[in-house]
């Protein structure tokens, strides 16, 4: 289950570029992002159709995990954040993919698979397999998202491991869709963007050094000092 990925200044300058409008102070976003936490919320940025239609696209922030309740160990309702869109057949998930309005595209430029020798990683934090696309600085995961009392909330969906996730995470990982892909994942039928949900086909390398995390954007000097 990828519970850690990474956004970073290059995935918002690469909206940027694309026309999509950017909806969210990214001055001091973490690069790594985490599931958000009943007392801890935590935001990563995602792309979907603007009120309007499809076009233009909007870039904002949303919680990390769809909240649902539980029964905890003494039987008390326990409220969980899942952020991995694993079946899409279940209920949980079958009203976002249904419409289209309800899917989106989340940028990361690295994805992280707890690594099978454990231990702990550069960052102190436990060990990850970092995952990123050979020949793109940015990728989408295909994502789904929905209005909740906290504010909107996205998940990505996962699907069968390709040849470089699967010895690291032989269960699952990331959906992820080549930029063919996209219009189609926030657009078309159900049916069409379900068949998307696929190993991803390109090329893509892993390391174990952690992503840095983005630099301090300097304040502005003013001009009268000059």
């Amino acid at each position: 289950m990828c519970n850690r990925f990474h956004q970073s200044e290059k995935a918002v300058a690469y909206l940027r570029e694309r026309g999509i409008i950017v909806d969210v102070d990214v001055t001091d976003r973490p690069g790594q992002l985490f599931p958000t936490g009943a007392k801890t919320p935590r935001y990563g940025i995602t792309v979907r159709r603007s009120a309007e239609g499809n076009r233009p696209l909007i870039a904002s922030a949303m919680e990390w995990g769809f909240p649902t309740t539980i029964k905890g160990a003494k039987g008390q309702p326990l409220r969980k954040f899942v952020t991995n869109a694993r079946n899409l057949e279940s209920p949980f998930w079958r009203a976002s993919l249904a419409n289209p309005a309800h899917r989106c595209l989340v940028p990361f430029t690295h994805f992280a698979e707890p690594h099978p020798d454990g231990g702990k990683g550069d960052d102190g934090l436990p060990k990850q397999a970092w995952f990123s696309l050979a020949d793109a600085d940015v990728g989408m995961f295909a994502g789904l998202w929905r209005a909740t009392d906290r504010g909107p909330a996205f998940a990505f969906a996962t699907c069968e491991p390709n040849a470089l996730v699967a010895p690291i995470h032989p269960k699952a990982m990331p959906a992820i869709l080549p930029p063919a892909d996209w219009d189609a994942w926030l657009e078309a039928d159900a049916d069409t963007a379900r068949a998307l949900v696929r190993p991803y086909a390109g090329p893509m390398v892993m390391q174990t050094e952690t992503p840095p995390l983005p630099q301090p954007v300097p304040a502005p000097v003013p001009d009268e000092l000059f």
